[in-house]
This record gives structure tokens, sequence and C-alpha cells, in this order.
């Protein structure tokens, strides 16, 4: 269940005051101070996703400061990540300070002082107990105040994954929201002990799941490739095939299989898109790589029970929104 916080709740006369004790009082003990009087700009939205707590900051341009006296009244024990999703912001922590563009993340540890200078911005903010972490307080240590950067690799995963958070705050299903919650975690820490070359410290369990988070983030960023195969999934991953689809066994579903059907989806929602209402039927099937005209009406007939360019005629009047699965 998500909690929404406005600044604007609050009449303007009392509005400042309200807002640093609201920001206070949810993001674990915080002074900020706003370029700019609290307006419409400024809003949180809290929930917790399985073992996660996530805080979704909108806010206009300033900076905040949690203090050795905000340490001492209370420490949480809870590392935070963040991921910023828009605007520009500065982080330091432990004599270190970084730039982060949107996409970057960072960690940061709240048992010790930080301080964060940003633009009008929007930034997801996860935190966990550090119980949760197989990585020792001084080695995580060693990553506060640094960029992280969410372009490639297990950042670009993890960053995507945040982002995505926010929309399971509304989950009715508890056992759903801990499975994501526990994978965003699982990746967390593989890619931190990874960045300091202590992949040792995580549980083979954990590894094993981040690899297969890897696996499909990777399917999913390369499904307009025709050459995306199982083999070139193991390739990218430094694991042999046989390896690979040891891998999904657990998930009853096959690497090839996977692919086929994200490929599928991904044509049924373009074949439903208005804007793209005048795009040939085979340029779509091409446009995430299924390239043989006759292949792809076939196999997109079996999983729908129409030929793509019936299913457009037939559903596109509805969008994406009511399309049928």
């Amino acid at each position: 269940m998500r909690t929404v916080l406005k600044a604007v709740a609050e009449p303007e006369r009392t509005r400042t005051a309200y807002w640093n004790e609201v920001v206070a009082d949810t993001v674990t003990g915080l002074d900020i101070r706003l370029d700019e009087p609290p307006d419409a700009r400024d809003e949180l939205t809290v929930g917790t996703v399985g073992p996660l707590r996530v805080i979704v900051s909108r806010s206009g341009p300033g900076e905040a400061r949690r203090t050795a006296e905000h340490v001492r009244k209370l420490d949480p024990q809870r590392y935070m990540l963040f991921v910023q999703a828009e605007g520009t912001a500065l982080g330091e922590q432990d004599g270190r300070c970084a730039e982060f563009a949107p996409g970057d993340l960072g960690v940061a540890d709240l048992s010790r002082p930080l301080r964060c200078a940003y633009t009008e911005r929007r930034a997801i903010l996860v935190s966990y107990p550090k119980a949760l972490s197989p990585l020792r307080e001084d080695q995580i240590g060693t990553l506060t105040g640094v960029r992280l950067s969410g372009s490639q690799g297990t950042g670009a995963l993890v960053s995507s994954l945040v982002r995505q958070l926010p929309q399971h705050l509304d989950a009715e299903d508890g056992a759903n929201g801990a499975r994501v919650g526990s994978a965003v975690l699982d990746l967390v820490n593989a890619g931190l002990a990874a960045r300091l070359d202590q992949d040792r410290l995580v549980p083979a369990e954990t590894r094993t799941q981040a690899l297969v988070h890897r696996c499909r983030g990777f399917i999913e960023e390369h499904l307009g490739d025709p050459d995306l195969s199982p083999s070139a999934v193991a390739s990218a991953h430094h694991v042999s095939l046989r390896y690979l689809h040891r891998l999904f066994e657990p998930t009853g579903e096959g690497v090839a299989t996977l692919i086929r059907l994200r490929r599928l989806d991904r044509s049924r929602r373009d074949l439903l898109d208005p804007t793209l209402a005048d795009r040939p039927v085979a340029a779509i099937g091409a446009r995430w790589g299924l390239t043989n005209p006759a292949h792809f009406n076939r196999a997109f007939k079996l999983a729908y029970g129409l030929p793509p360019a019936e299913f457009r005629a037939t559903y596109g009047a509805r969008g994406v929104n009511s399309l049928p699965r």
C-alpha cells in the first residue's frame, strides 16, 4: 500500500515547517533547505515491496543533510540505495562527493552523516536493513559518495528495476511483492559485491538469482536483435549453454521460449499502438527480431489466436490497456 504526502496539503503560512517535518520523519532524519518555498513539485510517495522500503521523492531545487546529531538521535541500521530518475544531484558522504545524472545510482549509510544538493528532481530511494547485506560496513563504506553508472551491466539492470518498484506499491499480492523486493535486493547485493571484488561473500543462491535476472535483462535489451539466441545469452554472461539452461529450469520456461514469448508480446503491444497504425505488420515483427513474416504470422496466431493483421484489425481500436492476454 502506498502513502502519498504532498507539501500543498498544508497552507502556505505553515507549509515550510510542515514539509521539513514530513521529510525528516519519512526519510529517517534529514534537514532540508529548499531554494524556493515548498509547492506542487514537492511530494513523497512511500510504501514497501518485500524487505524494501521505497520512497519516491519529488522536489524543487535544494539541499538535504543528515547530521551527526540526527544519527545520535536515531540510527536505523539501514542502507539506502538511490536512483536518480530526473534532474541531477550532488551526493556527499565519508569525504567523497559525486554528481548523479538520470539513471545513475548510489548507496548511502544512514548510520553516518551525509549531504545531498539537487536541482528540481525525482529520485527513488530504497532502504533495507544492514543485516540483509552480506558485506561488512567497512566494505560498503568504500562505496558511499561514489557514482555507480546505471547505463551498463548490473548497474543498468538495478537502475531499471528500482525505477519500476513504485508500480508494485499498490500490489495486493504480498507474496509477489516479497519476490520482487527480494529479487531487487539480490541484484543489489551481487552488484555491490562484484564492484568490491567480494563475490565470494554473497550466498551461492543469491548469485544464481542475480545471474538469472541479468540474463533476463539482457534478453529484454536485445529482443530486436535477430541473432539473439540462448547461445548469445550464454556467451554474453560467460557461462556454458548447458549451465544457462540449468539456470532457467526452476522457472519452467526455456530460454528460447522466453525469447520468443517476449518478442511476440512486444509485437502485440506495437500492433495495438495507434501511433504505429501505419507501420506494416511485417515491419513490426522485424522490429522485435521476428524477421521471417511467415514464421511471425504462425507464431503470433499460435500465441494469440489470430494472425497479426487480423489481431490489429480486431483489437487495435481498444488500445494497449485493454489488450487480451
